[in-house]
């Protein structure tokens, strides 16, 4: 599977490169708008796609001058078509359209469209054997074995976006796989790193938003306040780099510069460093194996002074083992965590659940699902999706005793 991974040492040669961004218009979508607005004779963009707000998707299609735009919601297509009257683009509607953006000929597309609704038009891209930068780790969360087999059966090549599987990806380059003894994935701890268990059960949804140092959208944020985030990347990471969970590690760092470290056989460790910035790694994947200017801050140590490191607290941060737990079950439970933890955070976001109240609902739905013996592993992006609605129909069987007792 792990040829589906991009090469460092592999040659290309660059000049305008076609450009497809799905979730234009999320933090991640806004960051690789910015890399490539600043690089305008090296990228020219074929399609955007946004699960919603229409203003915006228009703006950004009209200032890349995309060829192509999409919304997901089918009853935004008139106010899409209005915005974007007497251009040249297209515009369709739907969750075929976003499919039709993710198939339009492109040397590259940005899969940044954020969870499982993210999954099939990120593998219609990887069908067409292009590369694919992914952004959305619930891809391989949800169908890792399926997603990898895809990508090598079409020739597609995978470059990872999020900031730590990147550093990976960059430290890997330092020596031979097979040298490789394990990877360390780090985490910033989230706004409640010293908080004391108590304190935790009465987090707010404003205090969870509050990130000490990533700017992200609010799913990820509240994943990063419970730890769920570096589980949801554990499992990324399984998948991405063909290692098993025991030679993948986490370790907490507050000030999110060392962003993964690789451990190589002979006690050499490798890591790449930079600032807490998503700009960093898109600009890394947009230009591989080339690189381009920057558009993050540069690191400046002398200022940083100090990195610090400790182990993960598994008793206030219970998400990161559950997750550990189902990459090592293997089969669908995977996808179940995902599916649980989706409903668990909207629930959260809408002050109907407490903040203790996600890794419990989470687990309980593992549970749930286990015993009904529906967690089996999807061979089939509809295997994936259906038991993934499996998983948030038992959610929401089991939310409302759980959510009346963690509020």
């Amino acid at each position: 599977m792990d040829l589906a991974i991009a090469r460092s040492e592999q040659k290309a040669s660059v000049a305008e490169r076609r450009v497809t961004i799905l979730g234009a218009t999320g933090s991640i979508g806004a960051s690789t708008v910015d890399v490539v607005k600043h690089e305008p004779a090296r990228y020219r963009v074929e399609a955007v796609a946004s699960g919603g707000n229409v203003g915006l998707l228009a703006k950004l299609a009209r200032e890349l001058d995309a060829r192509f735009a999409a919304i997901a919601d089918p009853q935004s297509y008139r106010d899409l078509k209005s915005h974007l009257a007497g251009t040249r683009i297209e515009v369709a509607a739907g969750p075929a359209a976003i499919i039709e953006a993710a198939s339009r000929p492109a040397d590259l597309t940005m899969a940044a469209i954020s969870g499982a609704s993210g999954l099939a038009p990120t593998l219609a891209a990887l069908k067409q054997g292009r590369t694919v930068a992914l952004a959305n780790k619930e891809c391989l969360v949800c169908a890792g074995d399926l997603f990898m087999r895809m990508a090598a059966t079409s020739g597609a090549t995978v470059l990872p976006v999020d900031s730590e599987h990147n550093a990976i990806f960059q430290a890997l380059g330092a020596g031979r796989r097979d040298d490789v003894r394990r990877i360390v994935l780090t985490a910033s701890g989230g706004p409640f790193r010293t908080w004391p268990l108590e304190e935790m059960r009465k987090v707010t949804r404003e205090q969870a938003l509050k990130h000490p140092n990533w700017s992200m959208g609010p799913k990820v944020t509240v994943d990063s306040a419970t730890l769920m985030n570096k589980g949801l990347e554990l499992i990324e990471a399984h998948h991405l780099f063909s290692l098993p969970p025991d030679r993948i590690d986490v370790l907490v760092h507050p000030q999110s510069i060392v962003h993964g470290l690789v451990e190589f056989r002979d006690g050499s460790v490798v890591a790449q460093l930079g600032s807490p910035d998503m700009r960093t790694p898109i600009a890394h994947c947009l230009a591989w194996p080339e690189r381009i200017d920057g558009r993050a801050q540069r690191l400046d140590l002398a200022r940083a002074r100090n990195l610090s490191f400790e182990e993960p607290d598994l008793d206030r941060f219970p998400a990161l083992s559950l997750a550990r737990t189902a990459l090592e079950s293997g089969r669908g439970a995977t996808t179940v965590l995902n599916a649980a933890n989706e409903i668990a955070v909207a629930e959260f976001l809408q002050d109907r659940l407490g903040f203790a109240g996600i890794p419990v609902l989470v687990e309980e739905t593992l549970q749930a699902a286990a015993k009904a013996g529906v967690a089996e592993e999807p061979g089939s992006v509809e295997e994936a999706l259906a038991l993934d609605g499996e998983a948030r129909a038992l959610a929401c069987d089991l939310l409302p005793e759980i959510a009346a007792n963690a509020l």
